[in-house]
């Protein structure tokens, strides 16, 4: 999803150029042209990318709970990780917009998969 997005493509298209993407930086000196990886995902020097995720660890968008306090943690903690950048009403919107797309993809994913289990069943 990042290389096909907006941040993916303009690292994709600027990360030789030292002007845009100096390396020899650490991560919080660094003034990039636009986001990696590790800038949204190990903020603060956190190795551990799921801090800055939006679900719990190991469950699917359909399983978390909404009401849970670390929903909301979660969501917060990413809204603050885009509002370097972006307003925090463009955060939550993406936020949201998002979420719809992983229950799609799931939607799609389930259904693709019982395809290729009939298919199997069927002997092909």
């Amino acid at each position: 999803a990042y290389d096909i997005g907006l941040h993916g493509v303009v690292y994709q298209v600027n990360k030789w150029d030292p002007k845009q993407f100096d390396w020899t930086k650490k991560l919080a000196d660094a003034d990039y042209v636009g986001p990696t990886c590790q800038y949204c995902h190990m903020r603060g020097g956190h190795h551990n990318v799921q801090r800055f995720g939006t679900v719990y660890t190991s469950m699917g968008m359909s399983m978390a709970d909404r009401g849970a306090p670390i929903w909301n943690e979660k969501r917060d903690r990413w809204v603050s990780v885009c509002d370097d950048c972006h307003s925090p009403r463009f955060a939550r919107e993406l936020l949201q917009a998002l979420d719809e797309a992983v229950k799609d993809a799931g939607l799609k994913y389930r259904e693709t998969f019982k395809v290729a289990e009939d298919l199997l069943r069927d002997g092909v």
